[in-house]
């Protein structure tokens, strides 16, 4: 037997959720933010507890809007303020597919290859098959923009960063070598790959109901950061300023999502990008109320309930968690409550549920 929803009445605040984090309202609920949900774990919430049919989206309009549907009320009748939606140009990657783990999950997970990119050379660049922007189909933006429930905002992404892309399509080892053997080709591609994502944002900001951009850019990992702090700041950081300075100019947070050790460069993500709020905490690292402590004065701070938790805890421990976060870092404000990174396909659907019904049970 499945848990029943937190919510059986929502009363979504987008504008609430972003005055919130901006430190522009002190009192009042902590409210919930989340940067991805499984699509293993969307099924059953939609299935046997709203009593949805299951929808794949496919190539003709009727289904991506019954899928855009379903997406909808699992974000509205969880609790959320929001639905957050991102797909990505159609960059070409090497890519190796590996069957999920997760018990009873059908899909496959893609891994980039690390040694073996599609770009590794000026020749490389020049057959590289580069999308357009006119080719992008942004129907699923568009409807999202146009069917929300009242209260509801958009937030909305790019599917990758300009790093992530950078080192997926010249492989992570090929970037490594290409930033000392040909620095001048590591910036033509950061230069191709951040124009076109900048056309890509200058379309979705268009759209009324956008409340945040909220991408995400993955440039760490346990211990630093995944290239030099200098290359970073040289190559991804710049196009992270040019995407803020596009949301800012549309009076728009900018939030960014961004997994590993990234100290060295918390900075210059503050001072000189200018992001508005941090997501992505892992425990193993820095846990997210001494995060805060260090840099929730200036930013807000999204989410923090570890992983490692959310897969492994009882449903108590969870809530035990995410009460202990409401006080702590909710009590100084700024924050919003969700999982420290996103909620895969493996998080145990009880300890999702577990952890939005105390959330929600805190709200009073």
């Amino acid at each position: 037997m499945l848990a029943h929803l937190p919510l059986s009445h929502p009363q979504p605040d987008s504008q609430y959720f972003i005055s919130f984090l901006l430190g522009q309202t002190r009192d009042g609920r902590v409210p919930l933010v989340e940067y991805l949900v499984d699509e293993v774990v969307q099924r059953p919430i939609l299935t046997q507890i709203l009593d949805r049919p299951w929808v794949s989206a496919g190539s003709d309009r009727q289904s991506q809007a019954a899928a855009l549907d379903n997406f909808i009320q699992l974000w509205y009748r969880l609790g959320y303020d929001f639905v957050r939606f991102e797909t990505d140009m159609g960059f070409q990657t090497n890519q190796m597919l590996i069957a999920d783990t997760a018990p009873g999950s059908p899909k496959q997970r893609a891994w980039a290859d690390q040694h073996l990119g599609q770009i590794m050379s000026w020749a490389d660049l020049e057959r590289y098959p580069w999308p357009r922007i006119e080719e992008v189909d942004f129907f699923p933006y568009e409807y999202l923009n146009s069917h929300l429930p009242e209260g509801m905002g958009l937030i909305i992404s790019h599917g990758g960063g300009l790093y992530e892309h950078l080192s997926s399509m010249m492989s992570y080892e090929g970037l490594c070598l290409a930033v000392h053997d040909q620095p001048d080709l590591v910036q033509a591609m950061a230069e191709r790959i951040g124009g076109l994502m900048v056309q890509f944002y200058e379309h979705l900001l268009q759209l009324e109901a956008v409340i945040a951009l909220f991408p995400g850019d993955d440039m760490g990992f346990r211990t630093g950061t995944l290239i030099s702090p200098a290359h970073l700041r040289q190559y991804a950081l710049p196009w992270h300023r040019r995407f803020a300075e596009m949301a800012h100019q549309r009076g728009l947070p900018y939030f960014l999502h961004s997994c590993g050790n990234l100290a060295r460069i918390m900075e210059d993500l503050i001072e000189d990008v200018h992001i508005d709020g941090k997501h992505s905490y892992e425990d193993a690292i820095l846990p997210v109320e001494d995060f805060q402590a260090c840099y929730g004065s200036r930013i807000a701070v999204l989410g923090g309930v570890d992983i490692h938790t959310l897969t492994t805890a009882s449903p108590e421990q969870v809530r035990q968690r995410v009460r202990s976060l409401v006080e702590t870092c909710g009590g100084r404000g700024r924050y919003a409550i969700g999982s420290g990174n996103s909620i895969p396909s493996y998080i145990p659907l009880e300890n999702y549920l577990a952890m939005l019904d105390e959330a929600i049970a805190c709200w009073g």
